[in-house]
C-alpha cells in the first residue's frame, strides 16, 4: 500500500506551511527512521544535530527545518516545514487512518453484559467481554477482548480498550481516549490505619474520572479515591506501568513516562512532564509546566515552572557509600566553614 508524496503535503496544507522540494508524483510506501529508511520510504530530521545522518539516508524524501533545507536538498527530496517533528507526527496519523482495516462494531456472542447497560450505535465489544449494570457506553467504543467494565461506568465516544482492561465501578472516561492492555482503573487505593501491630483497610468510597484525548499505556494502575476521586484531565498522556495513587489530580496536557510513581493525594499541575522511573511524593503539588528529570524523587512542591532533578549519579558501591558518608557531613562542614569565614572577615578588619 502506498500513498504519492504530493497528495500526502496535500492533506496536510490546511494545517501547516510546507513547501515539498521534489517529485511529487514519488510513491512512499512506508515510514521509516532516517538510519534505516530506504528509497521508497519517508523520513523526518528532529533537530539540526543529527544533520550529519541526513547525507547518509537513503530515503526517498526527509521532512526538515528551514535551517536543514539546504543539506536536504543536496540530499534530495524534501519537505520543508517550521516543526519537522509535529508534522511527522500528523503523517503517522494520516498513514494509520488511511492504511488500518475498517473499524468493526458488533458483540461477540461470548460476551456478558447486564441489561441495564447501554451500549450507543458503532460498538465493538470483543470476545469475553463483561460489562456491569447500568454502565453506558458511547458511539464507536471500542472494547478489546477480556476487558471488564464495572457497574455505573460511563465511557465516552470513540474511547478505545484494549485487550484485558478494567474499569471499575463508577469510573469515568471520557471521549477519544485510549486505553492499551492490561491497565487497570478503579483499583483500591492504597489506605490502611494502623492498630496495634496491625492495619484496618480504610474503605476507598471516591472513583476516577478520566477526561478527554487521554492515552493509558499498558499496565498502568490509577487508584480511585478514599472520598473524593483521583482525577486526569484531558489531554494527559501516561505511559506503560505508571502507577497513580488515590486522590491524585493531573493537570491537561501533562505526560508521564513508563515506570512514574505518583503516591496518594499529590497534585500536578498542566503541562508537565516526568521522565520514566520518576517519583512523586504523596500531598506534594507540582505547578503548571514543571519538568521532571527521569529517575528523580519529588520530595517537596514545586511552586515555580522550570526543570528539575533530583539524582545522586550511580557509581560502584564503595564509592558510592563514601560519597554517601561525605553527604552525611556537609551541615557539619558548612557550620565550621562560616564560623572560620566569621573568624577571618573579624582578623581582616582588626589588620587592614
Amino acid at each position: 500500500m502506498t500513498l504519492r508524496l504530493g497528495d500526502l503535503v496535500a492533506s496536510l496544507a490546511g494545517e501547516f506551511d510546507a513547501t515539498l522540494l521534489g517529485d511529487p508524483e514519488l510513491l512512499i510506501e512506508r515510514l521509516a527512521p532516517l538510519e534505516s529508511a530506504g528509497p521508497a520510504e519517508l523520513t523526518f530530521l528532529s533537530h539540526i544535530k543529527y544533520q550529519a545522518k541526513l547525507g547518509r539516508s537513503a530515503a526517498a524524501c526527509v521532512v526538515v527545518s528551514p535551517q536543514a533545507q539546504q543539506a536536504a536538498t543536496q540530499r534530495g527530496a524534501c519537505i520543508v516545514v517550521s516543526d519537522p517533528y509535529l508534522y511527522f507526527a500528523r503523517i503517522t496519523q494520516l498513514w494509520k487512518k488511511r492504511h488500518e482495516q475498517p473499524g468493526r462494531a458488533g458483540i461477540h456472542s461470548s460476551a456478558v453484559i447486564d441489561p441495564s447497560a447501554e451500549l450507543s450505535p458503532g460498538i465493538f465489544v470483543g470476545a469475553f467481554v463483561c460489562i456491569g449494570a447500568r454502565a453506558v457506553l458511547g458511539a464507536d467504543v471500542h472494547i478489546g477482548a477480556h476487558s471488564v467494565i464495572g457497574d455505573d461506568v460511563r465511557i465516552g465516544r470513540e474511547t478505545r480498550l484494549a485487550s484485558r482492561v478494567t474499569v471499575n465501578d463508577g469510573c469515568v472516561i471520557g471521549d477519544r481516549c485510549v486505553v492499551h492492555p492490561g491497565a487497570v482503573i478503579g483499583a483500591d487505593g492504597f489506605g490502611f490505619a494502623p492498630h496495634e501491630g496491625t492495619w484496618v483497610k480504610i474503605e476507598q468510597l471516591g472513583a476516577v474520572r478520566i477526561g478527554n484525548d487521554v492515552e493509558i499505556g499498558a499496565n498502568t494502575c490509577i487508584d480511585r479515591g478514599a472520598l473524593q476521586d483521583t482525577v486526569i484531565e484531558d489531554g494527559v498522556k501516561l505511559d506503560n506501568l505508571i502507577q497513580i495513587g488515590h486522590n491524585v489530580h493531573i493537570g491537561r496536557h501533562t505526560a508521564l513516562a513508563g515506570c512514574v510513581g505518583v503516591a496518594g493525594s499529590a497534585t500536578i499541575g498542566a503541562h508537565c512532564t516526568v521522565g520514566g522511573g520518576a517519583v512523586v511524593l504523596g500531598h506534594l503539588s507540582l505547578a503548571d509546566r514543571v519538568h521532571i528529570s527521569a529517575a528523580s524523587v519529588v520530595t517537596r512542591s514545586i511552586h515555580k515552572p522550570g526543570h528539575y532533578t533530583g539524582l545522586f549519579p550511580i557509581d560502584d558501591n564503595a564509592s558510592w557509600e563514601k560519597n554517601a558518608a561525605t553527604l552525611k557531613q556537609l551541615h557539619g562542614l558548612r557550620e565550621r566553614l562560616k564560623v572560620l569565614e566569621q573568624t577571618t572577615d573579624i582578623a581582616s578588619r582588626k589588620n587592614p
